[in-house]
């Protein structure tokens, strides 16, 4: 598979792009049977929110007739050209916690959502593909300034690679900490009794103790389960990619088999299902041997804030999904609903422990980005919905918050604050040299911070200081 760029123009130019791409490569514009792969199309900042088609890929004659299966950014979806539809017919009527999206006539268009992608199938990237992404990925953390990577989409062949190289001690050589989370597939048999866990932060480098449950879709492609329907589509409120019961079944086995469970959940009704899961599994449970996270928890109903609190489940979220989802969320969510929707000091002052991430390749992989958006509510060109005092202002976290999302927070998250996660005395030296102090600077300066330095168990792996 060739990757493509991360494309957010347009359609038409996202196509266009498509084929300067191909024409670029020789071998690849003369062998039509190459699968072309990409990431990052987002039909909600084109000028016209309107999901592709296959059709769209065909318009373009450098493009049409060839493979192309293009991830959406936020991971949910994904477009396919008309030859890779032919390949992987027929289709059933339905799928659980997905949806093909169709014409009139009732024909695939070439948007597969949530659950639905995995009826396209994909070539296996090779080992040195693995190795090349990674290195790529590990030098990109680096230069800025991180330290370590809560991986929240680790598959079966993911782990396994990440577990050959830590094997052939060559994760140290790589400069990164990483917090896998395994991800969970109902179809598959139940594995937490058989696998073991495995808390490799201060050797190996690696770590594998979560478990990753996906409950519903995104609310940019509209997949986020909801209690009411969106405002901009009456038709649908979301989807369920995962039953209640199903819930109740396998979050108990695996907090008894020593697994930390995390649930991404989107909308306000998967939030509320999950965390009735999570009460019902939680009863007797010492939650610092569990640790519970939700994944995003981006819509909330007030209750279901004061719930976490009292659960004591963390609610993993990421700042910069606000900036960037502000500027639509109005109109799909509507005036009201649009009010628990990335509530962080709502959040924080119902009591609930918190920690902060990128949801890199979704957003950036920055932190000073998501610091940023943490504290300011505002886009990068300083403006919002809700002009220069950002968006929401009364849901911005402080500078500490903000800090301690990304540091000690996230040691928490991980089962690490004993080793990471603050210089002090007995820890391990993972530490950033940052260009000036995020805790006095402008706002609109923050982002002008540089990294000068990041280092890991006290040896510098990126920059000089």
């Amino acid at each position: 598979m060739e990757p493509v760029a991360k494309f957010r123009s347009p359609k038409g130019e996202t196509v266009s792009f498509i084929a300067d791409y191909i024409k670029s490569i020789p071998e690849l514009e003369m062998d039509k049977s190459r699968i072309v792969g990409g990431w990052g199309w987002d039909h909600a900042a084109w000028d016209i929110e309107q999901m592709p088609t296959s059709d769209d890929l065909e318009a373009n004659p450098t493009v049409a007739g060839r493979r192309l299966i293009l991830q959406s950014r936020d991971g949910h979806a994904i477009w396919v050209s008309r030859r890779i539809l032919l390949e992987n017919q027929p289709y059933p009527d339905a799928v659980p916690g997905g949806i093909i999206v169709r014409d009139e006539a009732g024909n695939p268009t070439g948007i597969f959502m949530d659950s639905a992608q995995e009826l396209i199938k994909r070539t296996p990237l090779s080992e040195n593909d693995l190795k090349r992404h990674f290195r790529t990925t590990v030098q990109e953390a680096l230069s800025s300034g991180l330290t370590s990577l809560h991986d929240a989409g680790l598959t079966p062949e993911s782990l396994a690679f990440f577990q050959r190289q830590a094997a052939a001690e060559q994760l140290p050589v790589l400069k990164i900490r990483i917090y896998g989370m395994t991800y969970f597939d109902e179809e598959r048999p139940y594995w937490g009794d058989k696998t073991k866990v495995h808390m490799g932060a201060t050797s190996d480098r690696l770590s594998s103790k979560s478990v990753k449950i996906f409950a519903d879709g995104a609310l940019r492609t509209g997949g986020a389960a909801l209690y009411e329907p969106y405002a901009d589509n009456h038709a649908t409120n979301g989807v369920m990619r995962i039953s209640i019961e199903v819930l109740k079944k396998v979050i108990p086995r695996f907090l008894q088999d020593g697994w930390q469970v995390n649930v991404h959940a989107i909308g306000d009704r998967a939030n509320s299902m999950v965390l009735d899961a999570f009460e019902s599994a939680l009863k007797g449970t010492n939650l610092t041997t569990a640790r519970p996270r939700l994944e995003h928890a981006q819509i909330m109903t007030k209750e279901d804030m004061r719930r976490l609190g009292e659960l004591g489940v963390i609610a993993s979220i990421q700042p910069t999904h606000a900036i960037s989802d502000m500027w639509f969320a109005l109109d799909r969510l509507g005036p009201e609903r649009v009010k628990g929707l990335y509530a962080f000091r709502d959040i924080v002052d119902s009591g609930a422990r918190i920690t902060l991430g990128s949801d890199f390749p979704v957003d950036e992989i920055n932190p000073l980005k998501g610091f940023y958006a943490a504290v300011s509510r505002l886009s990068t060109d300083g403006t919002s919905p809700h002009g220069a005092g950002g968006w929401f202002p009364n849901q911005r976290l402080t500078r500490t918050e903000a800090l301690r999302g990304m540091t000690i927070d996230p040691a928490y998250a991980s089962f690490t604050e004993d080793v990471l996660g603050s210089l002090v005395p007995g820890k391990r030296a993972d530490y950033v040299v940052l260009s000036q102090d995020l805790m006095t600077v402008s706002v609109e300066r923050i982002l002008e911070t540089k990294v000068l330095a990041t280092s890991i168990d006290g040896e510098i792996v990126f920059g000089a200081i």
